[in-house]
């Protein structure tokens, strides 16, 4: 805990929402740093990030979560659990519904869950992707939203990819938060690892372009990281990216290699920027049967 003036406030947020509604994206755009992967196919975010927003009068700290959904192998059915456990843990929940898509059953059964799981807990919603309608359809879409949450709840639109209302939609935040410490130092963006996001960087770049059902398939681990013994100063990274099937596998090099050649050279980029210094990326692929629904591999995972 740090010292904090009179008055200040502080807690933590999560943002919760059926998957690809935006909350990867917002996340970032709030911190001001990129700290959580995004990618255009649902099920990206496989971890709570904790992303840290910092203001003299107060400090956010923001849960990025799984996007709840009906599970269909063990992996999905921890990362419910997951996420149902973080509602237990924070002071405000946000619901996101994006601005181009009608409220339907899925987000009912995610505001029903959120509800049994954390029935005391601040509730507010968030409008997102609102540069891609029309005013009149935002206007819409915020009324449609007030009523799924009723009451008095807060409903704040925003655009997270333009930079629109995220001032507004901060503080909002901060007026629904307790007073309370600062619980991080001012330089802090994240409580993230170094190697979890490395093989965030990593995955992100490994999911560029892909479709169907390859993305749930490909998971991320960091073998080791080590001062490079034949060059000053870079740092080699040597990780390696699981599939389920040997095909997919073949999916991920592409043709003559060229994809995952790709693959490197981006995550490479993305890791040099993290941490601030020269890196050799060393990239395996591996092929981990079913790991999705195995225990002992999601285990060895970290799920």
């Amino acid at each position: 805990m740090f010292n904090a003036p009179e008055g200040f406030r502080s807690g933590f947020v999560s943002f919760v929402g059926r998957p690809n509604t935006g909350k990867s994206t917002l996340t970032n755009a709030l911190v001001g740093e990129k700290i959580a992967i995004t990618a255009d196919q649902p099920e990206t975010t496989r971890h709570p990030i904790r992303g840290i927003v910092h203001r003299e009068d107060a400090q956010i700290i923001l849960v990025d979560t799984p996007g709840l959904h009906r599970p269909r192998t063990l992996l999905g059915e921890r990362l419910n659990e997951m996420v149902k456990d973080t509602y237990a843990d924070v002071d405000l929940i946000a619901l996101t519904i994006p601005a181009n898509e009608k409220i339907g059953p899925g987000d009912r059964w995610i505001l029903e869950a959120v509800r049994a799981a954390a029935p005391k807990t601040k509730l507010m919603g968030v409008v997102t992707k609102v540069d891609t309608v029309s005013r009149d359809a935002v206007a819409e879409q915020l009324v449609a939203l007030h009523e799924l949450l009723g009451g008095e709840c807060e409903v704040v639109p925003v655009s997270a990819v333009k930079g629109e209302q995220t001032d507004v939609l901060i503080d909002v935040m901060v007026s629904l938060l307790p007073e309370g410490p600062k619980f991080y130092p001012d330089d802090h963006v994240t409580d993230d690892d170094a190697n979890t996001r490395m093989a965030e960087l990593i995955r992100e770049a490994a999911l560029s372009g892909l479709k169907d059902e390859l993305p749930h398939s490909v998971a991320v681990e960091i073998d080791e990281v080590l001062p490079s013994q034949d060059r000053e100063g870079v740092l080699d990274v040597h990780a390696v990216i699981y599939v389920e099937r040997a095909g997919q596998k073949r999916i991920i090099m592409g043709k003559d290699n060229r994809r995952m050649g790709r693959i490197i050279h981006n995550a490479r980029k993305e890791i040099i920027k993290l941490l601030g210094q020269n890196v050799y990326l060393d990239l395996r692929i591996k092929v981990l049967k079913n790991w999705q629904s195995d225990p002992k591999a999601l285990g060895r995972l970290g799920f």
